[in-house]
């Protein structure tokens, strides 16, 4: 379905999205970066609620109600929240590719950090903010770098394209997370449990994705022809 969309996209006049844009590299590049850091933040959303709400007879788990466990996650989305703001100003300062490569790098920190340090509650928030603020970091930077290589009237398309890639991370992370939590598994009583080591294989997958997105992002040039002077001079002569 995939092949058969780019091909009739290619040979429109007026496309939905231009491919030919979105195959310059500082372009295609973000894009796959932004599967990968996608993939890197539900890993976050699988794992840790079912970490922190696991019951205390498995030796790791902390026991926590679905109330406690949303409430310990809570300071995570505000993190992310206050960062993108912060990321802004790092980009204009910096350069949007830079905050991506250190937002990929905070992310991986932080599951490095809930790998090692899982027994108990404030641990796992900790983990949890860092993780938040590298996508808070790393998803503000995205536009950014996708608005500078691409003509002013393909900004929307773009944009849109790069959402989608991420939630193609998002939906990858999901079959594959849940796939390792749900055969990696300790019974408590009759019921099957994610044991230890699932959760660490979990955390150290989604590490890996933040180090292919660090990678990813070394790749994107640090500057893309956007073709934006051409569609101004064009403007201009119209007006």
């Amino acid at each position: 379905m995939f092949l058969g969309w780019g091909r009739y996209e290619l040979r429109r006049r007026h496309p939905l999205v231009d491919l030919r844009v979105s195959a310059r590299p500082r372009v295609l590049f973000t894009n796959i970066a932004s599967i990968a850091v996608g993939f890197a933040l539900y890993g976050m959303s699988l794992s840790f609620p079912q970490l922190l709400m696991a019951p205390a007879e498995t030796g790791y788990g902390l026991g926590l109600s679905m109330v406690a466990a949303g409430l310990a996650l809570a300071p995570s989305g505000c993190v992310m929240m206050l960062l993108s703001p912060v990321s802004a100003r790092i980009s204009a300062r910096f350069g949007p590719k830079l905050t991506l490569g250190v937002g990929s790098a905070v992310i991986g920190l932080g599951y490095l950090c809930a790998a090692a340090l899982m027994d108990s509650v404030w641990q796992i928030m900790i983990a949890s903010v860092l993780v938040a603020g590298g996508v808070g970091l790393g998803y503000a930077a995205m536009p950014a770098l996708i608005m500078g290589a691409v003509p002013i009237t393909e900004t929307a398309a773009a944009n849109g394209l790069n959402a989608l890639m991420r939630s193609v991370g998002t939906s990858t992370s999901a079959a594959v997370m849940s796939a390792v939590l749900a055969n990696m598994t300790v019974t408590i009583g009759t019921h099957p449990m994610p044991s230890r080591d699932a959760f660490q294989t979990a955390f150290f997958i989604s590490v890996t994705a933040a180090c292919v997105a660090i990678a990813l992002t070394a790749l994107i040039p640090a500057r893309g022809d956007t073709g934006q002077p051409e569609t101004r001079a064009q403007e201009k002569r119209s007006a």
